[in-house]
């Protein structure tokens, strides 16, 4: 089956920048919309960011537009999300998922629906003020 390898998370200090990575592996065909979860402590898990793998279209969470960027690198099978201007709230553990749901009609994924995803076995990130 699909596995999600992550990596890149690690201490830092407000301000500072992290580079996260997913490496997909187990099957031969993409999922259309992936993305980045976290989850702090205490809380529940929430959408950071989505890409929409056939043609790119990105889409983030209000609060890390601007300072955070998905992508992808088909020819790896890899996920990244490039976080800069690292705050103290954004400290989570931070989770690749694949298969997310894709709404056809409306051409877009829909991160809220969570059954079927996959997940990666998430990596800790933490900014100190």
């Amino acid at each position: 089956g699909l596995q999600l390898t992550e990596s890149g998370g690690g201490s830092v200090p407000s301000g500072g920048s992290l580079r996260l990575s997913c490496v997909s592996s187990g099957r031969l065909y993409s999922s259309f919309c992936m993305g980045w979860f976290r989850q702090a402590p205490g809380k529940e898990r929430e959408v950071v960011a989505t890409i929409f793998t056939g043609g790119g279209t990105t889409d983030y969470a209000d609060p890390v537009k601007g300072r955070f960027t998905i992508s992808q690198d088909k020819a790896k099978n890899a996920l990244y999300l490039q976080m800069n201007s690292l705050k103290p709230e954004d400290t989570a553990v931070y989770y690749c998922a694949s298969d997310i749901f894709y709404n056809i009609d409306e051409g877009r994924c829909v991160p809220d629906k969570t059954e079927g995803v996959y997940w990666g076995q998430g990596t800790q990130v933490t900014v100190s003020s």
